[in-house]
């Protein structure tokens, strides 16, 4: 992390939390935020899409940002069971996430629709957060470079840039399951990213732009990779559920 890029903190609750049960974490962090005097982190929450509502009144003036974990790249029209990135920023997100990787390999999502989502992302005023990584056998065969080169190329828009735009490198093989590269391999991954942004926007927006780790950061290795220079932040899994663990991880951030 550098003096010009404030971290982010971002909590993506994935398919977790019913009614009440996100409601008083969303109040245990609003009441933290507020009570945190020159915060130097920006934190954010992403719950699902039946919480967002109640989640964004319970953070309402705290300091704690919501968004959301997916959204259609259309704006509206005949999709069924979609939500649109309109819809969202109409709810009061700020952010949301596309491309995760359990959207990709789940929902078969491959670059160019995760690039048209950030599209609408940006189109709608909010910050996409768009995710990248590799698979275990990926790695293993030694091509962690390429799939992260050709993910990153494919899934950014050209209007991409700092004041719209977070990547997210997340190992495919280190998410949930307590694995993480070392620190040298994450910093080098980050680093070849920030590269490869300089390269397509150019310094300027490559400097401010945040990249942040998602592959299992957690309260006990959160200083380490958060102290890496290129590691803005973190997107976090598990542990934001648990208020503890995740303003832990908040408080890592140099």
């Amino acid at each position: 992390m550098t003096a010009n890029r404030r971290p982010l903190i971002a909590g993506n609750w994935k398919m977790n939390g019913r009614g009440d049960d996100g409601l008083v974490l969303a109040l245990q962090l609003a009441e933290r935020m507020k009570a945190k005097k020159g915060a130097t982190f920006d934190i954010l929450v992403c719950p699902p899409f039946t919480l967002i509502y109640g989640v964004g009144q319970a953070l309402d003036d705290s300091g704690v940002g919501l968004g959301a974990q997916d959204c259609h790249a259309i704006e509206s029209g005949a999709y069924t069971g979609d939500v649109s990135a309109a819809m969202l920023a109409d709810l009061g997100c700020a952010y949301v996430i596309v491309g995760h990787s359990e959207r990709r390999a789940g929902h078969a999502e491959i670059n160019s629709l995760v690039r048209a989502k950030a599209e609408a992302a940006h189109a709608a005023g909010l910050i996409a957060i768009i995710c990248i990584g590799e698979t275990e056998a990926e790695r293993d065969a030694g091509k962690t470079l390429d799939v992260v080169k050709d993910q990153l190329s494919g899934s950014l828009p050209d209007g991409a840039g700092a004041a719209n735009t977070v990547v997210a490198y997340e190992p495919v093989w280190a998410i949930g399951t307590g694995r993480t590269p070392t620190n040298d391999e994450v910093q080098e991954v980050h680093a070849f990213i920030r590269a490869e942004l300089t390269a397509r926007f150019g310094p300027s927006e490559a400097q401010g732009l945040r990249i942040l780790y998602g592959g299992s950061m957690n309260p006990n290795n959160a200083r380490e990779l958060l102290a890496l220079s290129d590691v803005d932040g973190g997107l976090i899994g598990g542990a934001s559920l648990r208020c503890e663990d995740f303003w832990s991880i908040a408080q890592s951030c140099p």
